[in-house]
């Protein structure tokens, strides 16, 4: 099957076989050795399993203990995430990642909140990374997907992607909008925070992304390449986000037409049909990986988020119950499976990295799947939560929480952390109990205007956040 857009690359380095269209395998991907999680720093004592915690006990857990990833972690130069925990591609551990970053500065939100770590020290932490960020390279306002957490010079990701990544950007801006939206305070620090993000904002050239005026968003631009990566973005998958911050920006915005010309318009775009009893109304069969709902949903709320193809709600949730019915139904008898464990998305794995989902398993389950899942299915998130860490608690968790995956069939246990994973276990579990984040990004007037632009309804209910 060929599609002209191909999806699912970056972080989410994936083989061609499975998706309509995916044919970028990362060279970085290929040289990935077999269980890479074997180089990872190791799991710290003091994270020894407690039996009998209560709901919130555990979710107050999990919640903080993955939220150290983004705080204990980060790299001390530029207090942006690491790449992951573990030395991989050929890279070491100077690796910082945009969009992982974005979701980390989104759970630190979620821990100030909470009161683990005070107002005043969180803004001075994200003020030192905006700072840093503002000298780091860019490419008509747009970051490359990874660069030196030292230096803020760009370090490729491929031979080709060594240059703007749009939808790795939009991440980050998800989380820094909700930050400059959460520090609102009248003082040197906060207003100097909120400053400097609206002027990097302020600066992202969306319509530069569109290659002269098409209808659609390219993925990719390189100051030595230009547009030789090639790829037009279109849906649906994670990449909504982008479409959403890119018709609501007030400098260099994107036209309506950009979504409903571009985004909407692929072959895997709309479906219709019912799996396990559950109507899909986007995407590919099955729904694809479990990040396709989690990622732009970390801020964009989808209750009450319709348009004229979707209620996303029901898009996001149908999505998180075939997954997790398929993986109860388990047709390829993979060890472990039930209704205490599932959730395919993409992850490491005993071979490398991989995207999974219904239509493509191998036995890999991934603790972000299901955690990430938690505003959708609650019960069954937490029947998996409470199974992943009082069952396999002595192989999966550790000092960031819990490890990227397992493959019980295989006896494969993860001992590596990434970024894009640890970020939406913090930010799910934290909308599912309070909202926070959502309440944060849709109370940025340009994200209200957006979509209403793009022919957007929303609930009503997002109100600004008090100091």
């Amino acid at each position: 099957m060929k599609h002209q857009n191909k999806q699912i690359k970056k972080t989410r380095r994936v083989t061609p076989l499975y998706f309509p269209g995916l044919a970028l395998v990362l060279a970085c991907a290929l040289a990935a050795s077999p269980g890479c999680g074997v180089q990872a720093q190791g799991l710290s004592s003091g994270t020894a399993v407690r039996k009998g915690l209560s709901d919130s006990a555990l979710l107050d857990l999990v919640e903080k203990q993955t939220f150290r990833y983004f705080w204990d972690f980060a790299h001390p130069v530029s207090n942006m995430a690491r790449e992951r925990s573990n030395v991989a591609y050929n890279y070491g551990s100077e690796v910082v990642t945009t969009g992982g970053t974005g979701f980390g500065v989104m759970a630190i939100l979620a821990a100030t909140d909470r009161h683990w770590i005070s107002r005043d020290t969180a803004a001075s932490f994200l003020l030192k990374m905006v700072s840093f960020l503002s000298r780091a390279s860019s490419y008509h306002g747009v970051f490359p997907h990874w660069m030196d957490g030292a230096t803020g010079r760009t370090i490729p990701f491929s031979r080709k992607d060594d240059g703007a990544d749009l939808v790795e950007t939009s991440y980050l801006f998800q989380g820094l909008l909700c930050a400059r939206q959460y520090f609102n305070g009248d003082n040197p620090t906060e207003t100097d925070l909120r400053n400097r993000i609206n002027w990097m904002w302020n600066d992202i050239e969306w319509n530069w992304f569109t290659r002269e005026g098409r209808d659609v968003l390219y993925w990719h631009w390189s100051p030595n390449n230009g547009w030789a990566m090639n790829f037009p973005v279109r849906g649906f998958n994670e990449c909504l986000i982008m479409y959403v911050l890119a018709a609501s920006a007030d400098h260099y915005p994107v036209e309506a037409s950009v979504y409903h010309r571009g985004w909407v318009q692929s072959s895997f775009f709309k479906n219709g049909k019912t799996f396990y009893g559950y109507r899909l109304p986007l995407g590919f069969d099955y729904g694809g990986p479990l990040f396709f709902s989690q990622y732009s949903f970390l801020g964009l709320n989808p209750h009450g988020l319709k348009d004229a193809y979707a209620d996303y709600w029901e898009q996001n949730t149908a999505h998180t119950l075939i997954n997790h019915a398929y993986c109860l139904d388990n047709p390829k008898k993979f060890k472990g499976y039930g209704p205490n464990c599932w959730g395919l998305t993409a992850s490491d794995t005993y071979d490398g990295y991989d995207a999974y989902s219904p239509t493509h398993d191998q036995g890999t389950i991934s603790p972000t799947a299901a955690i990430g899942a938690f505003p959708y299915a609650p019960a069954f998130s937490m029947k998996a939560l409470r199974h992943f860490y009082e069952d396999l608690g002595d192989r999966i968790w550790g000092e960031y929480g819990f490890t990227d995956a397992f493959n019980e069939t295989r006896n494969w246990y993860a001992r590596s952390y990434l970024a894009i994973d640890q970020g939406p276990e913090v930010v799910m579990i934290e909308n599912y109990r309070t909202g926070l984040l959502w309440r944060l990004f849709m109370s940025c007037p340009e994200v209200q205007a957006g979509l209403a632009k793009l022919g957007f309804e929303t609930s009503g209910r997002d109100k600004p956040i008090k100091p």
